[in-house]
């Protein structure tokens, strides 16, 4: 059901008039553009750009877009690559999103960005709208989505604001998944002040699809159709991400706060099924998903990965507001949208399938082999570019960066430094000031909200370590995903936080009973043009390379947002890390709770006196020192250790150990299925010389506890045992004990520490 829209008449700046009006002013710093990148675009072009060209131009070359602050760093995960780490790689790097062979002919696709700014101005749309755009980039690479997560953070939970920000985001993001019937399997939820005026959403979604069905963004052949289908282009989200995220929210400078995107779950649900039957029927040559920078974006990009050339119409364009201008419509980011490349024998098919399904859609024009990207309005030329120019070759800059003079007073400054005032007298008080923190609470009062279980595939969800979804119904073949960052590490050493936020989603899914086979990644920071944060980002990249070498697993994709800074604070450096796992058989997943009466529990690795950065010293107000040291080695051995006994059935529960120690994984594995456990400590402290408040609340790496049938220890210990890997059994799971009992010191009722546990958040936010 193709419609042309009717002519507007505009004042419309031709290339004509730009060749004959050279000293005509154009607003190209209110559109973010910097001086002497407006100046290139001019040398670029051999004259002034028309307001369309400028439009393009200026959300392409956008911090969002373009990652001119960050390519230069970025290049060090392709850089340290090794043959061996891409073996299940099937589509890495510069994709919509990165593409793994799980086996079988299966294949899976997966991505976490960002809609940080966005979801700060319209909580709301902000949220919901990233879900949509990031499952776009799942669909247009051939796959169905199966599954999302959302890693978010927000400010201090007490302050007036932030019910604000968590009431529209957790409503957003449930409101757009669960009409999607996708299940939310993970994330995070973590509150801290420096999050106040920037909150972190970021979305990720994992879509599965056959090795054949994969789809790449090109347009080649000329002579092959230009199609645009969906939703129509409405005034919502001009400029929206791509600019609104490539600025400082300061109240010293211009509004940089343009409309934010408003999404409609229903017709992208109905755009899903269009896109597959589309695949299916084998009628598109290239696909485009339309996010950021809208059709200045697809259009560039397809014709840069194709042949080199296209040619548009862009009065073709339906729109759901008629005053729109040509630079406007180019720049909307309105939602729901693709583009897509057909050859002239399958116009036909295309379209009855767009039929089938309601779907609206345009012919805008046609690929060419000019190697110019050409569009028209109403015949008239209003952009004349080289679509890998504008795509591909914008500015980069090579940010000055220096470590921050501040950064040595603060490692310094370590907690373990006046350990007398910081140790409590009640350990069982303690462990319940812990679990009840925001941090370290019952995220469900958020969960609950979200549909975890649709479809019917999800095997494990929050509040286990990984989501787990089974892919082959038949084989049991199956996925696991988690995310992780820890902002407060990243703060003291940004090199060892991004690869602790690497290692801890690493061994979440390996505790799931997944082997990790690759990354993908969401990088939160605050200004690239503050030194400081531009070294912080640089060492959390050449962390994150380093570790993801050392660990053998790639990064296939992921985001960069940058200016995550009000008035001149900036978040803690986040680096969002999201692993993904294989089952061979999701009936062989771990989930992270005991539950059979008389199992033994054990500690895998070893604990020191590690409190720098810890949720117990966040408690006490203090951040300073250096975070857990970290042993990659280990980690490895330890997640083969997991895998192993979850395929070979040695394990019956295991849980990791990061945020809040021994004490948070004890008590959320007894709260996991409501059964209690007697645990000793002393054996522990002796072996590891430590006290018993440091055995509860270190946060070392490197470890799980594991809870193992009677039948299984002694080959459970002899694997551990040939691997040269520390464990140490601390207790017995005790079904009529409903108690966490650490004999010696405290006996914690399982109804207190649930009570404490999941009422934080109702108390705030209910």
């Amino acid at each position: 059901m193709t419609a042309q829209t009717t002519s507007r008449t505009f004042n419309i700046d031709t290339v004509a008039n730009a060749e004959a009006t050279p000293g005509q002013a154009l607003p190209w710093a209110e559109l973010g553009l910097k001086e002497n990148e407006y100046r290139r675009v001019e040398e670029i072009l051999g004259r002034r750009p028309t307001a369309a060209e400028l439009a393009m131009y200026s959300v392409m070359w956008s911090e969002h877009c373009s990652y001119k602050s960050s390519k230069v760093h970025l290049r060090q995960f392709g850089e340290k690559v090794t043959e061996a780490m891409k073996e299940h790689l099937l589509v890495g790097i510069g994709e919509n999103a990165g593409v793994v062979d799980i086996g079988d002919g299966w294949a899976v696709t997966f991505k976490v960005e960002s809609h940080n700014h966005p979801s700060f101005v319209e909580p709301y749309q902000g949220a919901a709208t990233g879900v949509g755009g990031i499952v776009r980039d799942i669909i247009s690479m051939g796959a169905r989505p199966v599954a999302v997560m959302d890693p978010l953070r927000f400010g201090a939970i007490d302050h007036p604001d932030t019910a604000r920000l968590v009431h529209g985001i957790v409503a957003g993001i449930g409101g757009y998944g669960n009409s999607l019937g996708l299940p939310n399997i993970g994330g995070e939820v973590v509150f801290d002040a420096v999050y106040q005026g920037n909150p972190l959403v970021n979305a990720l979604a994992v879509g599965v699809l056959r090795h054949e069905d994969i789809r790449l963004a090109n347009a080649s052949g000329a002579g092959n159709r230009v199609v645009l289908f969906g939703a129509r282009t409405g005034g919502d989200g001009i400029g929206g991400a791509s600019v609104l995220a490539s600025e400082s929210f300061d109240s010293s400078k211009p509004s940089k706060r343009p409309a934010v995107q408003v999404g409609d779950p229903f017709a992208e649900k109905v755009l899903i099924e269009c896109c597959l039957e589309l695949f299916k029927a084998s009628v598109v040559e290239g696909i485009q998903d339309l996010g950021a920078a809208g059709i200045s974006c697809a259009t560039s990009e397809l014709a840069s990965n194709g042949d080199g050339g296209m040619h548009v119409e862009l009065t073709n364009v339906l729109l759901r507001d008629p005053s729109l201008t040509p630079g406007e419509i180019l720049m909307s980011e309105s939602q729901e949208r693709m583009m897509a490349v057909v050859t002239p024998e399958n116009v036909a098919a295309f379209e009855a399938i767009m039929d089938t399904w309601a779907v609206e859609y345009s012919w805008l024009g046609e690929v060419t082999d000019t190697g110019r990207l050409i569009i028209e309005w109403d015949g008239e030329k209003i952009v004349d570019v080289d679509p890998r120019i504008v795509a591909h070759e914008g500015p980069v800059y090579e940010r000055p960066y220096h470590r921050p003079v501040w950064l040595d007073g603060v490692q310094a400054d370590a907690f373990t430094a006046s350990p007398a005032a910081e140790r409590p007298a009640d350990l069982r008080e303690a462990v319940l000031d812990l679990m009840a923190s925001p941090n370290m609470c019952a995220k469900n009062w958020v969960t609950d909200q979200f549909d975890r279980y649709v479809q019917g595939n999800t095997a494990l969800a929050m509040p286990d370590d990984a989501g787990v979804v089974r892919v082959d119904e038949e084989t049991g073949l199956g996925i696991a995903i988690s995310t992780d960052a820890n902002g407060r590490y990243s703060y003291l050493n940004p090199y060892e936080g991004a690869r602790l936020a690497l290692a801890e989603a690493y061994r979440n899914v390996a505790t799931s009973g997944a082997e990790p086979l690759a990354v993908t990644d969401c990088l939160n920071f605050g200004s690239p043009e503050d030194p400081e944060v531009m070294w912080q980002f640089a060492e959390t990249v050449r962390g994150l390379a380093d570790a993801c070498q050392e660990l053998g697993v790639p990064v296939t994709g992921g985001n960069v947002s940058l200016y995550n800074q009000t008035g001149g604070v900036a978040i803690h450096p986040t680096p969002v890390v999201g692993v993904l796992g294989v089952f061979d058989d999701v009936a062989r997943r771990t989930p992270s709770g005991w539950r059979e009466d008389g199992q033994a529990i054990y500690l895998l690795g070893t604990t020191a006196d590690e409190l720098d950065g810890s949720e117990w010293a966040n408690l006490r107000g203090h951040l300073g020192g250096q975070p857990p040291a970290l042993d990659l080695a280990a980690e490895k051995t330890l997640a083969a250790i997991l895998v192993n006994c979850s395929r070979d059935g040695m394990i019956d529960g295991a849980h990791d150990l990061s945020e809040g120690g021994l004490a948070a994984g004890l008590s959320e594995m007894a709260l996991r299925f409501g059964v209690g456990a007697r645990i000793g400590l002393d054996e522990l402290c002796e072996r590891d010389g430590i006290d018993a408040f440091t055995a509860l609340f270190s946060e070392s790496q490197a470890r799980a506890v594991v809870s193992v049938p009677r039948s299984e220890e002694v080959r459970f210990n002899d694997m551990c045992t040939a691997r040269n890997f520390p464990t140490i059994r601390i207790g017995v799971v005790d079904t009529e004990n409903q108690a966490l009992d650490v004999q010696g010191y405290f006996t914690l009722p399982l109804d207190m520490l649930r009570k404490a546990h999941e009422g934080t958040l109702p108390k705030h936010f209910a």
